[in-house]
């Protein structure tokens, strides 16, 4: 019973090695780590590409602003902004706890 628990274990920090390694490098592919398209890496990279895209569309947005575009108001280049920057603190401090967690799962004793 401890044997399996063991190979239970060292398959969880496999994966989770995999996905902080592939977080710190930004090497996602569709579907991959342990073959779960719709595990956790998936559903990360996912995060990663819609935050992504609303710092690209709010930073669109404001040059457009900058140029003089008669249909972009400020107050929505503020607001995408804004939510650009949440999104972007938000992806840190989830990276942050995925770090510190497989730290201290990595340090603990088998």
């Amino acid at each position: 019973m401890a044997v399996s628990g063991l190979s239970g274990i060292e398959s969880m920090l496999q994966q989770m090695r995999t996905v902080v390694t592939k977080a710190e490098t930004g090497n996602f592919a569709a579907g991959e780590v342990a073959g779960q398209p719709d595990g956790f890496a998936a559903e990360l990279q996912r995060s990663i590409r819609r935050v992504t895209s609303a710092q690209n569309a709010a930073s669109n947005q404001a040059k457009a602003f900058e140029l003089g575009a008669p249909d972009i108001s400020l107050n929505d280049v503020m607001v995408d902004m804004q939510k650009a920057s949440l999104g972007f603190q938000t992806a840190v401090q989830v990276r942050n706890k995925l770090v510190a967690a497989y730290k201290e799962i990595s340090s603990m004793a088998v």
